[in-house]
Formats: C-alpha cells, sequence, structure tokens
C-alpha cells in the first residue's frame, strides 16, 4: 500500500524520535495546528502544517480515538497523513500519576518566576504537556 492508495481512507502515521507510535488506516484526522485545529478527510489538498500539544484525533467509522501530542509537524497528501511530533502517547500509555507530578512541579516553578524568565516560559509549556496528558488519559 503506497501513499498515492486510491481509496475512503487515509493512512495515518504518528512518529516520534523514538518510536512508530501509529499506523491505521482511518476515516478522518483532527490535528490541533499551531494556526486552530485541523481537519483531513480522504482526498484532502497536500499541505505541511506545525502542530502544537494538544489532542490529536482520528476517527474509524463512528469512533473517535485520543493521541496526547507534543510540538511538530504535519504532512498530509490526498490520502495520507504522517505526524512527525516530539512526543506522542495513546491513551493506555499515560502515566496519571507520573503527569500530576510534573503538573504540580510545575505550578510550583512557576509560582517563583516572572514572564520575563527564559524557565517561565520552559515551565509553562511543561505546565500545558502535563494537563493534555491528564485530560487524554481521562478521555480513553
Amino acid at each position: 500500500m503506497g501513499i498515492y492508495m486510491e481509496t475512503d481512507k487515509i493512512l495515518f502515521e504518528v512518529v516520534t524520535p523514538y518510536r512508530q507510535v501509529l499506523t491505521e488506516e482511518v476515516d478522518e484526522v483532527i490535528a490541533p495546528g499551531e494556526e486552530g485545529q485541523f481537519g483531513v478527510l480522504p482526498g484532502h489538498t497536500p499541505f505541511l502544517a506545525k502542530i502544537r500539544v494538544g489532542d490529536l484525533l482520528y476517527r474509524k467509522g463512528i469512533q473517535l480515538f485520543h493521541l496526547a501530542v507534543s510540538n511538530g509537524y504535519s504532512e498530509v497528501g490526498y490520502h495520507h497523513v504522517i505526524a512527525l511530533l516530539d512526543a506522542a502517547e495513546l491513551p493506555q500509555e499515560i502515566d496519571v500519576q507520573r503527569a500530576e507530578k510534573a503538573l504540580k512541579r510545575a505550578e510550583e516553578k512557576l509560582a517563583g518566576l516572572s514572564p520575563e524568565e527564559k524557565a517561565f516560559f520552559e515551565e509553562r509549556a511543561a505546565l500545558e504537556r502535563a494537563i493534555n496528558r491528564i485530560h487524554i488519559a481521562r478521555v480513553k
């Protein structure tokens, strides 16, 4: 099966620097783009987009599936979407206790920082990732 297959499905791949997270034939992909959420159906015009921390959804039939994702890029083709991400986790892979500890740690560090400090933005990003992971773990 190649990238240019004739089908009413999308070959959806999610890849991080550490592993291939997902390879599925799906009906729709809904991603948290840097400029807002975007959806892709089979036959979509090709484009590239930045992905931000958030809930990356994909639909198979009427069932929606969620992934907790961090920053990266997506390449959309007519019947292919590949997401190249810093991190991606399926809901069942998320360690909620670890995410809650990361959330608390980020909140504590943020309390002592001002927005003028570089560490403020790093901790705010850590806070956003932890909140997203907790949310995705609970929607499974």
